[in-house]
């Protein structure tokens, strides 16, 4: 019996497909049923949405050089941070990778992803103001923490990726790991692993504006102080900042990662 169910099941690929489909929409159904969401509170609610947006309108141009000193204190910020957390990343990706790391070495560097990447950056961001007090140190020591959760795993992925010739024949040179690491597997995820980093500064950027919540410096700060005094025109005016730094940044960076990744 349980024999042709498994030959019912591996002939008939309708059948798997029917079965992912409804497994997925079982899913889908138990997270929408979970949020909880009222659809009659969302049609009275549109007054106040609208009334909120005019509060944003116009932006208060007379704060532009307070929004870009902030902004350049963003980019500081993100950039040393995404340095910080790339230097760390890139041991803790080999130590993970399950094709240079002996299987107790990849156990302790993958909790180490998996624990970073479990604690928000706002935890981390009021961690460093506890630590360095108020102001963009903390804000770069918590981007580059948090960057190390999500950087080491991209690298790490990189490095598994590679072909594994390259490290069959080094180790039967009698190379040591680190020597696979370093001759074998580094120059060939060397251009994945600079577009993931300009992708992570990109994205940093946008993650050092939320830390300003708490005080972690850069333009979120200024963004969150004008908010909270109901200077809504003002806080339009650093998110256009933002915007038109973000975009930018966004632009030269995809086409930095495309030559990377012709290389």
């Amino acid at each position: 019996m349980m024999k042709d169910l498994v030959s019912f099941w591996r002939q008939n690929v309708w059948v798997r497909r029917l079965a992912v489909a409804a497994g997925v929409f079982l899913v889908y159904g138990w997270a929408l049923k979970g949020l909880g969401i009222d659809l009659e509170m969302l049609k009275t609610s549109w007054p106040y949405m609208v009334d909120f947006l005019s509060r944003l309108w116009p932006p208060n141009l007379e704060i532009v050089d307070v929004a870009v000193k902030a902004l350049i204190e963003t980019i500081q910020m993100s950039l040393w941070g995404t340095t910080i957390g790339a230097a760390i990343s890139l041991p803790v990706a080999v130590c993970s990778a399950h094709n240079l790391a002996p299987r107790w070495l990849r156990a302790v560097a993958n909790f180490v992803q998996n624990a970073v990447r479990s604690v928000p950056s706002i935890v981390l961001g009021l961690f460093f103001v506890a630590a360095t007090g108020l102001g963009a140190p903390a804000g770069t020591l918590a981007v580059g923490i948090y960057t190390v959760g999500y950087l080491a795993k991209f690298y790490q992925e990189a490095i598994e990726a590679v072909d594994p010739r390259s490290i069959e024949s080094l180790q039967v040179a009698g190379a040591s790991w680190v020597q696979i690491a370093q001759y074998g597997i580094l120059p060939q995820v060397l251009p994945l692993g600079l577009g993931y980093t300009l992708y992570m500064f990109e994205y940093n950027i946008r993650a050092a504006s939320v830390l300003g919540v708490v005080g972690a410096g850069g333009i979120g700060f200024e963004l969150v102080s004008y908010f909270k005094s109901f200077e809504y025109t003002k806080g339009t005016t650093m998110m256009l900042v933002l915007l038109v730094v973000v975009t930018a940044i966004d632009a030269i960076s995809s086409k930095l990662r495309r030559r990377l990744e012709a290389m």
